[in-house]
């Protein structure tokens, strides 16, 4: 077993190092890191080299204690990491958070039940959040946090065009009418959407979105029984799909059940695009490398954390910022359709 050191000596840089090393007071040091107005540029620049010289990091405990703010931000996550679309949307809203100089802390409610909600709300009480986003696209988790009184500024990321919504979320209505759109315009008049969970309001909104856009066009639609989002689903859902020879194209509430019809058509024999197209949602990783490469539609999930951060940052600095236009999906065009 290799050896493991601990050098018990060290100790992180502090103010007083940074002090010494940039020729000025501690408390000069303090103002810059306060963002104080009145420190000269320079003086500033001669800081903050000593600072990224000695690794120095400042002591979040410390900060609060001097400024009453702990710049940090909590993300309320309300469904399973392993899904793409909640896991892109923490990572937007983490990165969008260190950009605009807030610490981002995630908490991970046990289930959907409001206590285990309010479990998680009161972990990230504990850590002094100034404010919370809510990544929560059910609408029984919705429901429950109306029942809150959060006391704190929040933001609720995911969604899909309600009044409160103020231009946090991707379109997955139009999303979808982009997806349905393009099968159209290929020829394609019995279509099939694979739905998915009812609970969730973006897998409600990109049915809708579909069904006004087949509505349109007078062509035939049809609507299968709700998948959990997973290839697994997809494929048992899309066997029976694939079985009605007279449906033309499938559109897949995620790639992931799209992935799953895929796999339904080759083992039913029918080729992708030649007998049936089919088109997914999100534009996963690997989509691009699905056989055959999956068109799909894009969320653009570094725009969406980008404004939820913006937001909570305006609330909780006594502002308001509200975007008048949702998030614009981009249609992806590959091989499948």
């Amino acid at each position: 077993m290799p050896e493991v050191r601990v050098n018990e000596g060290a100790r992180a840089p502090g103010v007083r190092e940074v002090a010494a090393a940039a020729g000025v007071s501690r408390q000069t040091v303090s103002r810059v890191l306060n963002d104080h107005p009145s420190i000269r540029p320079e003086t500033r620049a001669r800081v903050l080299a000593a600072m990224a010289d000695l690794d120095f990091r400042p002591n979040r405990a410390a900060r609060m204690l001097t400024t009453a703010r702990s710049r940090t931000i909590g993300v309320l996550a309300a469904s399973a990491s392993s899904l793409f679309g909640p896991a892109s949307s923490i990572d937007a809203v983490e990165n969008a958070g260190r950009a605009a100089g807030y610490t981002v802390t995630v908490a991970h409610a046990a289930s959907l039940d409001p206590a285990d909600l309010q479990a998680a709300i009161g972990h990230l009480r504990e850590q002094a959040v100034e404010g919370i986003v809510v990544i929560a696209p059910q609408q029984r988790v919705q429901d429950a946090m109306g029942q809150f009184s959060l006391s704190l500024p929040s933001v609720t990321l995911h969604g899909a065009g309600g009044a409160s919504d103020e231009g946090v979320f991707v379109d997955q209505e139009l999303g979808a009418r982009l997806a349905t759109r393009h099968l159209l315009a290929a020829g394609h008049r019995r279509v099939a959407h694979l739905s998915g969970p009812g609970d969730w309001t973006e897998a409600r909104a990109r049915r809708d979105g579909f069904l006004a856009e087949m509505a349109v066009a007078g062509a035939d639609a049809v609507v299968s029984r709700e998948g959990d989002w997973t290839a697994a689903s997809g494929a048992a859902i899309g066997a029976e799909l694939v079985a009605d020879r007279s449906i033309q194209a499938v559109f897949a509430s995620n790639d992931q059940m799209a992935l799953g019809v895929l796999h339904a058509a080759r083992v039913a024999g029918r080729s992708v695009p030649g007998d049936l197209a089919v088109v997914g949602f999100d534009d996963i990783p690997e989509a691009a490398f699905f056989a055959p490469p999956m068109t799909t539609v894009r969320q653009e999930f570094a725009e969406l954390g980008r404004r939820c951060v913006a937001r909570l940052v305006a609330l909780l600095e006594g502002g308001d910022l509200a975007f008048e236009e949702p998030v614009a999906p981009v249609l992806v065009v590959r091989d499948s359709a």
